[in-house]
């Protein structure tokens, strides 16, 4: 009996797929309306906020760092307006809302997007350098989320869409800071969807695995930095070795070496904001969707073990070859 239930929930799914595919869903219609994205200086901000203006959306750009004005102008149209963002300064929120609401009185979407990425094992990192990643991976969004709520809720269909990770649903080794802010952001996401459903408030979480953008390319060199400043004790404790052996395994990584074309998230950024009919997480690429999403539901012994053979370097910490010689 159970297997007869698989085998009719399975071509359900695959019928459903095939109308999705042969009948999409209509888009809205983007004029008049506004959608504020965070981190627009690089990566998935930067290439949404032109995608959408392109389309003919209203584009409220926010960048951290303002020398990025410039060039973000040459490539938005005069609709959008671009300014200074730093989502973990509530006095930066409360400015970009009140110059946000002397332009309207409602915004179609909130796009949470800054993010930083900060990789170390539990004993080489800060609670400082966990606080700092929470800040803005985490309680930044949240700031954010709660600042604009009234202006997302004066009409239905409104959206907020979280860009999250596969480290939202899965966690590796060297990355607890990282997936401790997005396992808080998926959590705090199925809250404010089912929150705020008599609102008709919509919302999104895109989940990508590894994607050509320049997070992944500033790892190496901030782990350096990092093993640099670590005190004596703890550098003895896991030994040059095993540092250099750690380097090594992230260089010939093969989620990192095969980064998926970081477009695969816009398209999904863009339906999320456009379609009439969003869905409520999206996995753009292989790596979500068909390596780390059914990893994730694995038993966990087999996940552990999975894990281990991918991101270990296969070298022991000096201090357990001392343990073990002892």
């Amino acid at each position: 009996m159970i297997y007869l239930i698989i085998f009719l929930v399975l071509i359900f799914y695959v019928f459903y797929r095939l109308y999705q595919y042969f009948y999409p869903s209509p888009n809205v219609d983007p004029r008049n309306k506004y959608v504020l994205i965070s981190g627009c200086d690089t990566g998935f901000g930067l290439a949404l906020a032109i995608e959408l203006d392109k389309q003919g959306f209203n584009v409220l750009a926010g960048i951290y760092t303002i020398d990025n004005k410039i060039s973000l102008i040459d490539k938005l149209s005069s609709r959008a307006t671009i300014f200074r963002l730093d989502i973990t300064r509530q006095e930066d929120i409360d400015a970009a809302y009140d110059m946000i609401n002397k332009k309207t009185n409602t915004l179609h979407a909130l796009i949470n997007n800054s993010g930083i990425s900060r990789s170390g094992y539990i004993d080489w990192i800060t609670v400082d350098l966990m606080r700092t990643t929470m800040d803005v991976n985490f309680f930044g969004h949240v700031a954010m989320t709660k600042k604009f709520l009234p202006l997302l809720i004066t009409k239905r269909d409104s959206r907020v869409v979280n860009i999250c990770s596969i480290y939202g649903f899965i966690s590796g080794p060297a990355k607890s800071g990282y997936c401790a802010s997005k396992y808080a952001l998926e959590s705090f996401s199925d809250c404010l969807r089912r929150e705020m459903a008599a609102w008709g408030l919509r919302v999104s979480i895109i989940e990508p695995g590894f994607m050509q953008t320049p997070m992944i390319q500033g790892h190496n060199p901030f782990v350096q930095n990092l093993w640099n400043s670590l005190p004596i004790d703890v550098k003895d404790r896991w030994g040059e070795e095993f540092f250099n052996a750690e380097i090594k395994q992230i260089a010939t990584n093969v989620f990192i070496q095969n980064a998926e074309n970081f477009n695969k998230v816009v398209h999904a950024l863009r339906h999320a904001v456009m379609n009439t009919n969003p869905c409520i997480h999206y996995k753009p690429g292989w790596q979500s969707s068909l390596f780390f999403s059914p990893l994730s539901m694995a038993p966990t012994w087999l996940a552990d073990l999975i894990i281990a053979r991918i991101c270990g370097s296969g070298v022991l910490p000096a201090g357990v070859r001392k343990q073990h010689v002892e």
